[in-house]
């Protein structure tokens, strides 16, 4: 006998461990099935289960449950990333704290501590994601510095720079001054900080009385001034075009530059240069050839290239020192706040610098022009299509890209240096040292470059590298490309668009997934973004812990709705854990009434009830796999949920409970019906389906293994049970509205009926009875009487005699203050949603609260006037 109260603690893991150990995770490379593929996402190794992980690896799951149940050979790789940034920090963390320094301990000694920490802590998101019923194919787990995958980055680079498609410049980069490394531009942060605008005055050389205004957010910045900028068509500065300003302190001469980098509409039209630490003056300084100089050291101290007095300042300190003595010096003619953007490392938190350095960069121009192609042609379609614009803007404006990062932890440069400072890149250091000999014409000293490459482009090879390439090519033609990407928009540029372009370059054109479905965030209940600060976090290991893993993966499957963004609540999850409840008590019915096993359908199925619920199983079987197979997962949820829940619990089970003790055909087919229905709603919901397949249907093969259900040919359309559940949904309206007592057994009376409806009514008589909770059942052809409360339903006139039961005057007198009392809440709740001000200043989650409540309020009200028109009839 199944518990009384269902507990998924007590289930849950046994039956993930069984379907594991039963193999049903594992993909079968030899079978003649066809393949089903998605690569996983890999998260980090320092990182933990949080909800995006929950939302991505449930929707994940359910395409794989369900193309397995469809019969192709499912192949989810699963694997972690090395986070390179991430995780030595993290190592340094731990280090520091027992004031260890990693530079003490040396390059080799440092990464054997990061191996040994992901040995003992790291990986632990695998864990986590068994507990959500992550059905991966766990032995085929990969890591991005596993020695195959490290062999496939450095074929990649040696490759792509034989191309010409990596090289080595010296550029300027984001540099994080703290992690004292080179950061992408997607690693960057842009934060609005309160600060001022300096206006400082050049005085122009030999010109006395002559000065040019520039002004800036970023004085200490001046030591590396190269030129002033002023719009060529600038009428104030023409006749300055060509001569010099003195540098203050500095001294130094610096040119005045026509330029159309210049606004002449922008504070005063006249710009200083730094080319080597602004992105744009770096654009400025190449077309008028202007001298770089750095004045910054890897830690944003000011270096040898400025005044004694200011060297060994870290850059905040000789801002203020600057300041003042620019005061005293009358340099400094204005000061006006200013809140302005600032790039902040994304991880340190600190302000990047644009510092001048020699790195690696790829090519990404070249590379992303077939890549946007395979979009534009349909290739790979992204789902929503409205991600495919964001592709583009990024793919069509892309940068080159640099690779090469100052940390220890991750994929060294396979480039080895020779002494006049000329690169080898090769795969080994024995190839590297034959390509010096045949350069130099003798063996030499070389020594390896000390950058490791960017997380991203070992990331960028997933879809490849981790089904052999490059030594082994028999799952690469199997299993690539992917049938579909699925992943949160935050990563189409890190991550979706650098897939794309290696997959293409080294798949022979050939794209790394046909479909890329972005999915939305998880917020919480008032739609803000989930963070630490806010106490608004939900854990999703927490939310299993108390409801169920099938509660809180259905959960977000039915709130995953394309381009919307899920707002999630406790009290969602607890509905779900309540629907869960409702189909274990369902199967409880049937064993309390001795339907257990499997059933057949009889070769003939004559009560309409059977027939009609047999239609809706196919209706919802077609609509379940038309969303799945369309990616929406909510429409999916919804019908299986409606199915479930409203037809079979709610109507059917109901129907048949008077006649079910005798009627074999009703048991089997309720039987067979939940049955199918739990074959469905495996994918969403495993573990609670796989318990009550073997429990009341006394299977041993699991559900996971087994095939999707086929429509039954027994099923018909046209059995009008439809009129039957209209009949009841709408006598239990009426009596609510109304206040019928529920004691008051009233008479049905039906006018206009035709034979095929008559028929239909008196064969479930006995069921409108009961859960319309009426006396008898009358078919009339004259008027209705006075105080019959009145409704229309498929062309019928339908009444509820209720003279006697209910006092007409006082509920018509009752409805009306109701209606009055309701009109007037609406009117205030208008009233402040169409004052402009109240909608600007008050939050949005106030708002939305407010318009929540009038459609209640004006939902109340119908309903009210409904009523009243009954009792007017």
């Amino acid at each position: 006998m199944l518990e009384k109260t269902y507990n998924p603690e007590q289930i849950e893991q046994r039956w993930y461990e069984a379907s594991e150990a039963a193999g049903h995770f594992a993909c079968a490379p030899s079978s003649d099935k066809k393949p089903y593929v998605i690569m996983m996402p890999p998260p980090n190794v320092t990182g933990s289960l949080h909800m995006g992980h929950a939302l991505t690896f449930t929707l994940q799951d359910v395409l794989i449950r369900y193309h397995r149940m469809q019969g192709y050979d499912a192949l989810w790789q699963p694997g972690m990333d090395h986070a390179g940034i991430a995780t030595q920090m993290v190592v340094e963390r731990q280090l520091a704290a027992e004031n260890i320094n990693r530079r003490d301990l040396g390059r080799d000694a440092f990464i054997e501590k990061v191996w040994q920490w992901k040995a003992e802590s790291g990986g632990m998101i695998e864990h986590q994601q068994r507990h959500l019923g992550v059905s991966a194919d766990w032995p085929r787990s990969r890591f991005t510095m596993d020695e195959g995958l490290s062999e496939a980055v450095r074929k990649v680079f040696v490759k792509l720079h034989k191309d010409g498609l990596i090289y080595r410049d010296k550029r300027l980069v984001n540099w994080d001054p703290k992690l004292l490394t080179a950061i992408s531009d997607l690693e960057v942060e842009q934060k609005d900080v309160d600060g001022h605008m300096w206006s400082l005055q050049y005085p122009v050389k030999d010109m006395p009385g002559t000065f040019v205004t520039v002004a800036t957010t970023r004085p200490e910045t001046m030591f590396g001034d190269m030129a002033v900028a002023v719009h060529p068509d600038d009428e104030r500065y023409k006749y300055l075009v060509g001569k010099m300003v003195i540098l203050p302190l500095v001294g130094r001469e610096i040119p005045i530059v026509a330029d159309e980098y210049s606004d002449p509409e922008k504070g005063t039209g006249a710009v200083k240069i730094t080319p080597a630490h602004d992105f744009n003056d770096f654009e400025v300084g190449k077309r008028h050839s202007l001298e770089l100089l750095n004045i910054f050291d890897e830690t944003a101290t000011l270096n040898e290239n400025v005044p004694e007095a200011y060297q060994g300042l870290d850059r905040f300190d000789a801002r203020k020192k600057l300041l003042a003595e620019l005061e005293g010096m009358g340099v400094m003619v204005g000061a006006e706040p200013n809140r302005h953007a600032v790039p902040h490392g994304d991880r340190s938190g600190v302000p990047v610098e644009p510092w001048l350095m020699d790195q690696w960069y790829v090519d990404a121009a070249t590379l992303a022009k077939p890549a946007i192609e395979a979009v534009r042609s349909g290739k790979t379609e992204f789902v929503p299509e409205r991600w495919s614009k964001t592709y583009f803007e990024w793919m069509e404006n892309i940068q080159p890209w640099c690779v090469s990062r100052q940390l220890w932890w991750g994929h060294r440069i396979p480039a080895w240096f020779g002494p006049d400072g000329t690169a080898f890149v090769e795969e080994t250091e024995a190839e590297a040292s034959a390509a010096a000999k045949a350069h130099y014409g003798e063996d030499v000293a070389l020594f390896q470059d000390e950058d490791v490459l960017d997380t991203w482009f070992s990331s960028a090879l997933w879809p490849f590298s981790t089904l052999g390439w490059p030594q082994d090519h028999s799952e690469l033609e199997r299993y690539y490309p992917g049938a579909v990407l699925v992943t949160g928009f935050d990563i189409i540029f890190f991550w979706v668009a650098r897939m794309m372009m290696m997959g293409m370059h080294f798949m022979d054109n050939e794209v790394p997934f046909k479909h890329v479905y972005i999915h939305a965030l998880v917020r919480d209940e008032k739609g803000q973004k989930m963070s630490k600060s806010k106490g608004n976090v939900l854990d999703p290991l927490d939310l299993t812990a108390k409801y169920g893993a099938d509660a809180l993966r259905f959960t977000l499957t039915a709130m995953a709705a394309q381009g919307r963004d899920l707002k999630l609540s406790e009290n969602r999850i607890e509905s779900y854990r309540n629907f869960v409840t409702k189909i274990w008590n369902a199967a409880r019915f049937l064993e309390m009434n001795e339907i257990t096993g499997t059933h057949t359908l009889p070769d003939t199925i004559d009560a309409p009830v059977n027939q009609w619920i047999l239609h809706e199983l196919n209706q919802t079987n077609e609509a379940v796999s038309n969303a799945l197979s369309a990616y929406r997962f909510n429409e999916a949820a919804d019908k299986l949920y409606q199915f479930i829940w409203n037809y079979y619990c709610d109507w059917y089970l109901e129907f048949i409970k008077p006649t079910l003790a005798d009627s074999d055909e009703s048991r089997r087919t309720a039987s067979y019906v939940l049955q199918k229905a739990l074959h469905m709603l495996h994918p969403l919901m495993p573990f609670v389906t796989e318990e009550l397949n073997e429990k009341i249907f006394n299977q041993s093969d699991m559900l996971i293994a087994a095939p999707w259900p086929f429509k039954d040919a027994a099923a018909k359309a046209d059995t009008n049970i439809d009129l039957v559940i209209d009949i009841i949904s709408e006598i239990r309206t009426i009596r609510s509205e109304m206040n019928v007592p529920l004691s008051a057994k009233p008479a049905l009376e039906i006018r206009g009926a035709t034979d095929s409806h008559q028929s239909v009514i008196m064969q479930m008589e006995a069921a409108i009875l009961r859960m319309a909770r009426v006396e008898a059942i009358r078919f009339i052809d004259g008027d209705f009487a006075k105080g019959t409360a009145l409704t229309s339903i498929s062309g019928m006139d339908v009444g509820l005699p209720l003279t006697g039961i209910l006092d007409f005057d006082a509920e018509r007198t009752r409805l009306k203050k109701d209606i009055a009392n309701g009109e007037a809440e609406a009117a205030k709740l208008s009233a402040k949603l169409n004052n402009a001000g109240f909608v600007a200043k008050a939050p949005e989650a106030v708002v939305v609260e407010n318009r929540r409540r009038l459609e209640d309020e004006q939902t109340r009200i119908d309903a009210l006037k409904a009523a009243l028109m009954r009792l007017d009839g």
